[in-house]
């Protein structure tokens, strides 16, 4: 099983995932020291020319698995993990991550991620995925609580208390999606730092930033929109208790100018206290 303390992994700084539509802009970014890619998009055996540009400039590649479905009460998937683990060895990765979710039942694909039940039952099913996950990896493994528009009913554990209980059962670090906080905090009427307040923070990796939209009265975590005030002031409040080791924006459509990702960037690295990488 590939587990290590957060310490032990390298200081990222900020950084962008990498999307076909702006590798030459992910490129470009004479700072940058860290990616994410969706692993599912990654041929091992002959990644993305970019990639392996970034990979041999010495940028930190992170593959970021998004149909494990590690919260299904199905075992996951010996060939999912496979290629994951392939991802991480073609890419020279310091970590996966994954979702706190499940993607599929019965054979259904669901094409969203969705939330996990908070009960001791769904538990214990996450549990025995992420170890069975993290024993055919060569690297950590890191997991993200997702944006939800919905709770399950009959909660036996507070957000907060599912996770540390989770990370406490597997060693599994945590991929701390401060967007998600924000977007999970609006739609359930809730203060967004009393989560970060009973989180484990030290065993955050890394986070992720993105932006979204209001619809329907819900805030949704669209990653095709601007980050808004809120969440780098979110990223202030978490910087102020446990400043992670990297912070990646993620942007998956509506691609704006050059000028204003790279002010984005900026405006992540100000409220983080690190330095630009534009």
């Amino acid at each position: 099983m590939a587990e290590v303390a957060e310490t032990t992994l390298p200081d990222l700084g900020v950084g962008i995932g990498w999307r076909p539509e702006i590798s030459g802009f992910v490129g470009a970014l004479p700072g940058l020291r860290f990616t994410e890619v969706i692993a599912e998009s990654v041929h091992p055996a002959h990644p993305a020319p970019d990639l392996l540009e970034l990979r041999e400039r010495g940028a930190a590649i992170v593959p970021h698995g998004v149909k494990l479905s590690l919260g299904g009460a199905e075992p996951v998937a010996a060939d999912r993990v496979a290629h994951l683990a392939a991802c991480a060895e073609a890419l020279a990765a310091p970590l996966v991550s994954e979702h706190v979710a499940f993607v599929r039942a019965g054979g259904i694909e669901a094409g969203h991620l969705l939330p996990v039940p908070r009960t001791r039952a769904a538990l214990d099913a996450l549990t025995a995925n992420v170890r069975r996950t993290q024993a055919g990896l060569p690297v950590p493994l890191a997991v993200e609580p997702i944006a939800t528009l919905f709770d399950w009913p009959d909660a036996e554990y507070t957000e907060a208390d599912f996770l540390t209980e989770l990370l406490d059962r597997t060693g599994a670090l945590l991929l701390l999606d401060v967007a998600n906080v924000y977007a999970n905090a609006r739609n359930r009427g809730e203060d967004p730092v009393g989560l970060l307040d009973r989180l484990p923070l030290e065993r955050v990796a890394y986070c992720h930033v993105a932006g979204g939209s209001e619809e329907g009265g819900r805030y949704h975590d669209t990653h095709a929109a601007a980050v808004p005030s809120e969440v780098l002031d979110l990223i202030g409040e978490l910087c102020a208790r446990h400043r992670p080791r990297g912070f990646l924006l993620e942007r998956d459509g509506r691609y704006p100018p050059a000028d204003e990702l790279r002010a984005e960037l900026d405006a992540i690295a100000t409220a983080a206290g690190l330095p630009s990488i534009t």
